[in-house]
């Protein structure tokens, strides 16, 4: 065997970096084939906001020329500036069932980030935790919803055969309609709308001037709600902006919505039909192949996720989320004759949505582990 790592320069590596993914899942029933379009996009360190604050390297493992793994090394400026650290983050990781592959790409990260001055390395995070994050290490037997990732079982042991060990967990609720429109829930949201004098509305996607104040008002809620939040970083509003762009392409008005308290945003939700479910049709990942599993596979969907909740912090435990949960799932459930929802992720520690999640009779059906080790200096 003659393993080797090198890092991607041209755009021939680039294409080798996202599709050696193929052979590690094309057996697997409940792997869905990224858009490769999409993956350019994210890892595009000139046109992706985010890395106007951040630094990256891809690495290609390589055994008698044949790709075998990857994994993104990072560091965000923003990030340790928040939270008054050093941490380095690895991402995208991907590998053969072999330990020698694992830890030379793993170790290539460490030691490019132990040049950078970076004291600890945690992931995987791909490439930030406002994109995808965690390691599926539980709930393996259902395909992932919408930017949620996916992995073989394998990965975990590989992670910490290197060292990595856990640092914080995070859940994915089930929720079913028949679990989640329960009395409990409609007699609390019913109070609170009262209580608080309440009214749910939708961002508004068809005025262009109207959709930019509306994604104003998002973006300052999401940044002061999830403040106190572990591991978050504000996103800039470039960030918020180009994220913004990508969703209003396969977002549901419906499920985009502010809470208002006597006329003042104070909280919400978004939510996203699983597209995923179409797009496991597409096992080339070309662009074409996704706009066609999305026109004729459509009727296929029948779960959302809600992929964010804030409300703001004054206007938190007075039961807005309860409100904002029973909305959106009527809305996807009701209005759209979805029999299934997914919230996620929610952080293992955060009480109030675990609460809210458990309400709704959620079910805690996956979950997901964000590793963490000290960078050897050597």
């Amino acid at each position: 065997m003659s393993l080797a790592i090198s890092t991607v320069r041209t755009a021939a590596d680039l294409r080798k970096f996202i599709t050696m993914v193929w052979p590690i899942y094309n057996d697997d029933p409940n792997w869905v084939p990224p858009v490769i379009m999409d993956r350019k996009k994210l890892l595009n360190r000139q046109k992706n906001p985010f890395y106007r604050h951040a630094e990256m390297e891809l690495f290609l493992a390589t055994d008698n020329g044949k790709v075998v793994g990857r994994i993104a090394a990072i560091t965000n400026r923003l990030h340790n500036e928040t939270h008054h650290d050093n941490v380095g983050f690895f991402g995208f990781f991907e590998s053969v069932d072999r330990s020698d592959v694992a830890a030379a790409l793993l170790g290539a990260a460490e030691g490019w980030l132990a040049e950078r001055g970076m004291t600890a390395m945690r992931g995987p995070i791909n490439p930030s935790m406002n994109d995808e994050a965690g390691l599926l290490v539980a709930g393996f037997n259902d395909p992932p919803q919408i930017l949620m990732t996916y992995n073989p079982q394998y990965y975990s042991r590989l992670m910490e055969e290197f060292g990595l060990r856990k640092v914080k967990d995070m859940y994915a609720y089930r929720l079913t309609a028949g679990g989640f429109l329960n009395p409990k829930l409609e007699r609390v949201q019913k109070l609170v709308r009262e209580r608080e004098k309440l009214t749910i509305r939708s961002v508004n996607f068809k005025e262009k001037a109207a959709f930019a104040r509306d994604v104003t008002i998002l973006k300052e809620m999401y940044n002061a709600a999830w403040t106190p939040n572990w591991g978050f970083v504000k996103m800039t509003d470039e960030e918020f902006d180009f994220l913004a762009a990508d969703l209003k392409q396969i977002a549901d008005p419906d499920f985009v919505i502010i809470a208002e308290r006597r006329g003042e945003p104070v909280g919400f939700a978004i939510g996203l039909p699983d597209i995923n479910q179409a797009l496991i049709y597409n096992r080339s990942g070309g662009i074409i192949g996704a706009i066609l599993a999305l026109l004729f596979k459509k009727k296929k969907i029948k779960r959302g996720r809600i992929i964010v909740l804030g409300v703001l912090p004054p206007f938190q435990r007075l039961g807005i989320d309860a409100v904002l949960y029973h909305e959106i799932g009527t809305r996807m459930t009701s209005g759209h004759g979805y029999t299934e929802g997914e919230a996620s992720w929610i952080l293992e520690d955060n009480q109030m949505m675990i609460r809210a999640a458990e309400m709704m009779h959620g079910e805690a059906y996956k979950t997901y582990r964000v590793y963490e080790k000290s960078v050897n200096k050597n």
